[in-house]
Protein backbone atom coordinates (compact mmCIF):
# COMPACT_ATOMS: atom_id res chain seq x y z
CA UNK A 1 0.00 0.00 0.00
CA UNK A 2 2.96 2.41 0.35
CA UNK A 3 3.81 2.05 -3.12
CA UNK A 4 0.80 3.19 -4.29
CA UNK A 5 0.89 6.53 -2.19
CA UNK A 6 4.23 6.92 -3.12
CA UNK A 7 3.32 6.35 -6.84
CA UNK A 8 -0.04 9.12 -6.23
CA UNK A 9 2.63 11.75 -4.40
CA UNK A 10 5.20 11.43 -7.58
CA UNK A 11 2.55 12.15 -10.08
CA UNK A 12 0.89 14.60 -7.87
CA UNK A 13 4.06 16.43 -7.67
CA UNK A 14 5.45 16.02 -11.16
CA UNK A 15 2.16 17.27 -12.84
CA UNK A 16 0.80 19.71 -12.36
CA UNK A 17 -2.35 19.16 -14.68
CA UNK A 18 -3.23 16.45 -11.54
CA UNK A 19 -5.66 18.33 -9.17
CA UNK A 20 -6.27 15.16 -6.64
CA UNK A 21 -6.16 11.98 -5.75
CA UNK A 22 -8.50 10.29 -7.83
CA UNK A 23 -7.81 11.89 -10.91
CA UNK A 24 -4.46 9.97 -10.58
CA UNK A 25 -6.07 6.62 -11.19
CA UNK A 26 -6.80 7.80 -14.65
CA UNK A 27 -3.20 8.23 -15.14
CA UNK A 28 -1.41 5.64 -17.71
CA UNK A 29 1.74 5.87 -15.74
CA UNK A 30 -0.52 5.01 -12.52
CA UNK A 31 -1.77 1.87 -13.80
CA UNK A 32 1.42 0.30 -15.93
CA UNK A 33 3.45 0.92 -12.87
CA UNK A 34 1.13 -1.20 -10.94
CA UNK A 35 1.17 -3.74 -13.64
CA UNK A 36 5.00 -3.78 -14.14
CA UNK A 37 5.89 -4.33 -10.28
CA UNK A 38 3.13 -7.42 -10.31
CA UNK A 39 5.05 -8.68 -13.46
CA UNK A 40 8.69 -7.93 -11.98
CA UNK A 41 7.66 -10.19 -9.43
CA UNK A 42 6.69 -12.80 -11.59
CA UNK A 43 9.10 -12.81 -13.89
CA UNK A 44 12.03 -13.18 -10.75
CA UNK A 45 10.27 -15.80 -9.61
CA UNK A 46 10.46 -17.05 -13.30
CA UNK A 47 6.99 -17.32 -13.74
CA UNK A 48 8.03 -15.69 -17.55
CA UNK A 49 4.34 -16.29 -19.19
CA UNK A 50 2.23 -14.81 -16.39
CA UNK A 51 4.57 -11.66 -16.11
CA UNK A 52 4.29 -11.21 -19.92
CA UNK A 53 0.68 -12.02 -19.95
CA UNK A 54 0.59 -8.88 -17.44
CA UNK A 55 3.23 -6.58 -19.47
CA UNK A 56 1.19 -7.11 -22.31
CA UNK A 57 -1.82 -6.31 -21.02
CA UNK A 58 -0.33 -3.14 -19.13
CA UNK A 59 0.37 -2.27 -22.65
CA UNK A 60 -3.10 -2.65 -24.24
CA UNK A 61 -4.49 -0.72 -21.76
CA UNK A 62 -2.31 2.27 -21.78
CA UNK A 63 -0.01 2.34 -24.75
CA UNK A 64 3.36 1.88 -22.60
CA UNK A 65 5.47 -1.71 -22.81
CA UNK A 66 7.85 -2.28 -19.91
CA UNK A 67 9.31 -5.77 -19.84
CA UNK A 68 9.03 -7.21 -16.67
CA UNK A 69 12.43 -8.22 -16.81
CA UNK A 70 13.54 -4.50 -16.21
CA UNK A 71 14.64 -3.10 -13.39
CA UNK A 72 13.35 0.36 -11.87
CA UNK A 73 14.59 2.30 -9.29
CA UNK A 74 12.51 4.52 -6.84
CA UNK A 75 10.48 7.98 -8.51
CA UNK A 76 10.03 6.98 -11.86
CA UNK A 77 7.66 9.12 -13.91
CA UNK A 78 6.13 8.69 -17.36
CA UNK A 79 4.58 11.53 -18.88
CA UNK A 80 1.61 10.97 -20.90
CA UNK A 81 3.40 7.76 -21.93
CA UNK A 82 2.02 6.56 -25.16
CA UNK A 83 4.82 4.47 -27.36
CA UNK A 84 7.11 4.60 -24.47
CA UNK A 85 8.83 1.07 -24.56
CA UNK A 86 11.54 0.23 -22.00
CA UNK A 87 13.43 -3.27 -22.52
CA UNK A 88 14.05 -6.79 -20.62
CA UNK A 89 17.48 -6.26 -19.93
CA UNK A 90 16.98 -2.13 -19.33
CA UNK A 91 18.12 -0.30 -15.58
CA UNK A 92 16.39 2.86 -14.93
CA UNK A 93 17.82 4.42 -11.30
CA UNK A 94 16.60 6.93 -8.78
CA UNK A 95 14.21 9.90 -9.98
CA UNK A 96 13.98 9.57 -13.84
CA UNK A 97 11.75 11.45 -15.78
CA UNK A 98 10.30 9.95 -19.18
CA UNK A 99 8.48 11.75 -21.63
CA UNK A 100 6.13 10.03 -24.25
CA UNK A 101 7.53 8.14 -27.48
CA UNK A 102 10.56 7.26 -25.60
CA UNK A 103 12.39 3.96 -25.86
CA UNK A 104 15.29 2.54 -24.48
CA UNK A 105 15.90 -0.68 -26.43
CA UNK A 106 18.58 -2.82 -27.92
CA UNK A 107 20.46 -2.75 -31.47
CA UNK A 108 19.77 -6.06 -32.57
CA UNK A 109 19.41 -9.63 -31.41
CA UNK A 110 22.92 -9.97 -28.95
CA UNK A 111 22.39 -12.01 -26.21
CA UNK A 112 22.85 -10.73 -22.67
CA UNK A 113 22.52 -7.18 -21.31
CA UNK A 114 21.57 -5.38 -24.30
CA UNK A 115 19.82 -2.19 -22.97
CA UNK A 116 20.91 0.96 -21.49
CA UNK A 117 21.75 1.83 -17.70
CA UNK A 118 20.15 5.14 -16.71
CA UNK A 119 21.32 6.92 -13.89
CA UNK A 120 19.67 8.91 -11.40
CA UNK A 121 17.85 12.12 -11.89
CA UNK A 122 17.94 11.85 -15.41
CA UNK A 123 15.43 13.84 -17.89
CA UNK A 124 14.45 12.20 -21.37
CA UNK A 125 12.59 13.89 -23.88
CA UNK A 126 9.87 12.88 -25.77
CA UNK A 127 10.78 10.58 -28.89
CA UNK A 128 14.44 9.83 -27.63
CA UNK A 129 16.39 6.95 -28.83
CA UNK A 130 18.74 5.45 -25.93
CA UNK A 131 19.57 2.34 -27.97
CA UNK A 132 22.15 -0.45 -26.60
CA UNK A 133 24.04 -1.59 -23.83
CA UNK A 134 25.14 2.01 -22.72
CA UNK A 135 25.10 4.16 -19.45
CA UNK A 136 23.39 7.59 -18.82
CA UNK A 137 25.02 9.08 -16.17
CA UNK A 138 23.15 10.47 -13.61
CA UNK A 139 21.67 13.86 -14.05
CA UNK A 140 22.05 13.85 -17.47
CA UNK A 141 19.39 15.46 -19.96
CA UNK A 142 18.69 13.64 -23.27
CA UNK A 143 16.61 16.13 -26.05
CA UNK A 144 13.73 15.68 -27.51
CA UNK A 145 13.96 13.19 -30.98
CA UNK A 146 17.81 12.41 -29.70
CA UNK A 147 19.04 9.41 -30.35
CA UNK A 148 21.74 8.18 -28.10
CA UNK A 149 24.37 4.99 -28.90
CA UNK A 150 27.12 5.59 -26.95
CA UNK A 151 27.48 6.47 -23.45
CA UNK A 152 26.53 9.61 -21.80
CA UNK A 153 28.69 11.41 -19.09
CA UNK A 154 27.41 12.61 -15.68
CA UNK A 155 25.42 16.09 -15.51
CA UNK A 156 25.55 16.42 -19.82
CA UNK A 157 23.08 17.74 -22.36
CA UNK A 158 22.47 15.39 -24.91
CA UNK A 159 20.62 16.62 -28.27
CA UNK A 160 20.34 15.77 -32.00
CA UNK A 161 21.10 12.44 -34.65
CA UNK A 162 23.14 10.86 -33.36
CA UNK A 163 23.15 12.59 -29.92
CA UNK A 164 26.41 14.87 -29.41
CA UNK A 165 26.98 16.47 -25.64
CA UNK A 166 25.94 20.11 -25.89
CA UNK A 167 26.15 21.19 -22.35
CA UNK A 168 27.82 19.75 -19.25
CA UNK A 169 27.18 21.59 -16.04
CA UNK A 170 29.28 21.95 -13.22
CA UNK A 171 28.50 20.20 -9.69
Amino acid sequence: MNFIKEQIEIIKEKDPAIKSNFEVLLYPFFKVIIYYKISHYFYNKKHFFIARYLSEKAKRKTGIEIHPGAIIGKGLFIDHGTGVVIGETAVIGDNVTILHGVTLGGRGMQKGKRHPTVGNNVFIGSGAKVLGNIKIGDNAKIGANAVILKDVPENATVVGVPGKIVKIRNT
